[in-house]
């Protein structure tokens, strides 16, 4: 796990280019050797890091933590949840630094989509199949519908924090009530299924 840590932290800070195996090893306290038993090559030490980081991050954003209450309640909570998440500086300089070693290497940005956004677009779909179970909610594509309802959350917010721009609570919170409101109008319960 330290090397893991240590890759990061060089990936991170340096780029994928910058980062030197022999570095890495230095400062995890471990032979280069080692590293290549472990992982292969570079691009799967990267791997682990990415994914190692996706992890910390999905410890920041639980579904499992939100409130109880109504459909509507609970989606609003989600989605003051999800905005926070991505609005963390480290979320932004994370996002910003995988977009830059993408251009250069294409994996790295599948690794990361895989080990983040789409594990997490795979759980909020089955937090919404739970709520069709339950009847509260009508959705015959739950991981379009998981898609759609991030993606009205964030709005122009995510474009805007990505160039530094501030979003005020009033805006945000004015964002998310109207994601919730067109989430319902499509997808809650019509008034005959009640």
């Amino acid at each position: 796990m330290a090397i893991v840590e240590t890759a990061a932290q060089h990936f991170f800070e340096h780029g994928y280019a910058a980062t030197a195996i022999e570095q890495v090893a230095a400062d995890a306290g471990v032979s280069k050797v080692t590293i290549y038993n472990q992982f292969g090559d570079k691009r799967a030490l990267f791997t682990a890091a990415v994914e190692c980081e996706c992890e910390k991050m999905r410890g920041h954003f639980s579904l499992e933590g939100t409130v109880q209450g109504t459909i509507r309640e609970r989606l609003t909570a989600i989605g003051q949840a999800i905005y926070a998440f991505l609005s963390r500086p480290e979320m932004i300089q994370f996002e910003r630094r995988i977009a830059a070693e993408t251009e250069v290497e294409p994996a790295i940005g599948a690794a990361f989509l895989e080990a983040g956004p789409w594990r997490m677009k795979h759980g909020f779909a089955a937090y919404l199949s739970r709520a069709v179970t339950a009847g509260e909610l009508v959705i015959p594509d739950p991981l379009l519908a998981a898609e759609q309802f991030v993606s009205m959350c964030k709005g122009m917010g995510d474009l805007e924090r990505r160039f530094g721009a501030f979003v005020s609570p009033e805006a945000r919170d004015h964002r998310i009530a109207g994601a919730v409101e067109v989430f319902l109008a499509a997808y809650g319960p019509r008034a005959t299924d009640r």
